[in-house]
């Protein structure tokens, strides 16, 4: 499993460990990653993600995966964000159907 963000796809980034005598060494900058069950109206159950701490900020902030998900254009989304976005388009189609 890679650490990356399944909705925002932020992943680790490279630099540099620098000592006091200004020696440098690579090193990685991993991103805070959690597993977090979230909410999904549309789904009407929990869908569990692998999510940057800030990607969870953000989505609580817009009023949940729903919300989030429909009000992001697709180019800014990774495959798995677009796989959830379409079965949560999916879901309310048929809800307004019934």
């Amino acid at each position: 499993m890679s650490r990356r963000c399944s909705i925002t796809g932020v992943g680790a980034l490279v630099g540099h460990r620098v000592s006091h005598a200004n020696n440098k060494t690579k090193r990685r900058f991993l991103p805070n990653l959690q597993v977090v069950s979230l909410v999904s109206d549309a789904l009407r159950g929990s869908v569990r993600l692998r999510l940057t701490t800030h990607a969870i900020r953000t989505i609580e902030h817009n009023g949940g995966i729903d919300a989030f998900l429909l009000g992001t254009p697709d180019a800014k989304l990774p495959v798995e964000a677009k796989r959830l976005k379409r079965r949560i388009e999916a879901a309310q189609r048929k809800a307004q159907a019934a």
